[in-house]
């Protein structure tokens, strides 16, 4: 397997498991409570692993994304640190979750939920300038697709910290799983020559 073909596995495999203990951990709200939540409570280590082991694989992508674009590939290996950071200090409980929390927001955050935030705002900054720097790389189809998964991206940080927030950050974030595979799986092609 190519180090870029490490790219097209890690969105689809934090997917998987995402939505797979979003769906069946107890307690878990996907209107309501982020993925980085589910790094919390007995079985917070697996959500934990998902972050760590999808990030790791988007950093080795981007080894082999440097020779077709230097710059689209430190920013996706940027969103894979990110990503493991983002696994290695945790969010803080919240909105009910895990079981037993208060159904509030804490009046304060604590310094790995701090830097639990920061690793996520370096991700997105990663994800969202690897979008534009690929859709002037790539060309036709996949280069509008890159340009409006950008743009798709930068919405929900609007709505951040309300329920419609939540839903449209899962609703786009699927989909720029969906554009990494895609950008992956093309560089990734023998044929690639734009």
């Amino acid at each position: 397997m190519s180090r870029i073909a490490c790219g097209v596995v890690a969105g689809p495999l934090y997917l998987v498991v995402g939505y797979a203990q979003a769906l069946t951990r107890e307690g878990f709200d996907l209107s309501r409570h982020p993925f980085s939540m589910l790094s919390l409570g007995s079985l917070g280590w697996i959500q934990i692993a998902n972050f760590v082991v999808s990030g790791v694989l988007f950093v080795i992508a981007a080894t082999g994304m440097a020779r077709f674009s230097r710059w689209g590939a430190r920013l996706i290996g940027l969103m894979g640190v990110g990503m493991i950071l983002g696994g290695v200090f945790t969010a803080d409980p919240a909105l009910g979750f895990p079981a037993g929390t208060p159904d509030t927001v804490p009046d304060s955050i604590s310094w790995h939920g701090v830097l639990h935030a920061v690793a996520f705002g370096l991700a997105m900054i990663g994800w969202i300038g690897a979008c534009f720097v690929f859709a002037r790389r790539l060309g036709g189809w996949l280069a509008v697709v890159s340009g409006l998964t950008g743009v798709l991206l930068m919405v929900p940080m609007a709505f951040l910290g309300n329920p419609s927030g939540t839903v449209l950050l899962y609703a786009v974030a699927t989909v720029g799983w969906i554009w990494t595979s895609l950008v992956s799986l093309r560089l990734n092609r023998p044929a690639f020559s734009n």
